[in-house]
């Protein structure tokens, strides 16, 4: 029996998490996903953006039938005062897209789900537009999916870039499958040697961000009020799979 599926981007998210668990592979609507097992934990890296994750989402619930479905991964700040390793407990998350919102218990604020990878201009933007302190993209489809099915939902996420910090490249190196094009992005980044202490950085921001998550997540303590359950949703009709 399986309580809760977390629902992630990226195993480099959650690599320390997961490094023990027990790997399994399932199809689900034509696609292979892997999903990892502990306990009655499964956790599932469905790929960048909110159709992989709603595509995730839908396959967990399907083979899994949990009672709880947590979103969590590396969100960028859009208020200077969050810093890399911060975790963040979001009280509402609004999904771009659509406007929809999902109420939670968290109390870090507002959370936005946005389609592209957020540079430094469009954080300020999407801060100013929607009174939000962080950004993810994946969130507000994994909350889509639970609410369709009358499932709980909560989401933890961890500050992996900092307001001022542009990502080198954004959107470019995630494909139509929201999977992370790593060969591609080594090779741009091979060429622009003046990208290389950014890269650096980055580099390390992610595996601080990785680590304080897995510890976070691991330990389990003060979950009732860190890991956000939703008390309400009004996320909007969504009309079926993505």
């Amino acid at each position: 029996m399986f309580n809760t599926v977390i629902v992630a981007a990226l195993e480099r998210e959650v690599q320390p998490l997961i490094k023990k668990w027990k790997r399994v592979t399932h199809q689900y609507d034509g696609r292979t996903f892997t999903f990892f097992e502990q306990g009655e934990t499964s956790l599932v890296c469905g790929g960048i953006g909110m159709q992989a994750a709603r595509r995730a989402a839908e396959a967990a619930v399907t083979l899994y039938r949990p009672a709880l479905i947590k979103s969590v991964g590396f969100a960028g700040a859009l208020d200077p005062s969050l810093h890399v390793g911060d975790l963040f407990s979001p009280s509402l998350i609004l999904d771009s897209r659509d406007g929809s919102r999902t109420q939670l218990e968290g109390n870090d604020g507002t959370l936005v789900t946005f389609m592209e990878v957020a540079g430094v201009a469009q954080k300020s933007k999407l801060a100013l537009a929607y009174a939000a302190r962080a950004v993810d993209m994946e969130a507000g489809a994994v909350a889509a999916s639970a609410g369709a099915h009358g499932i709980a939902f909560a989401a933890i996420k961890v500050i992996s870039d900092e307001f001022d910090f542009e990502i080198p490249g954004g959107s470019s190196f995630i494909n139509a499958k929201g999977e992370f094009q790593t060969g591609k992005f080594v090779l741009f980044g091979a060429l622009r040697p003046w990208l290389w202490p950014r890269i650096a950085v980055l580099a390390r921001n992610s595996g601080k961000a990785a680590r304080i998550l897995a510890a976070h997540l691991r330990s389990g303590q003060n979950e009732a009020s860190t890991l956000t359950r939703s008390v309400s949703s009004t996320t909007a009709p969504t009309g079926g799979h993505n």
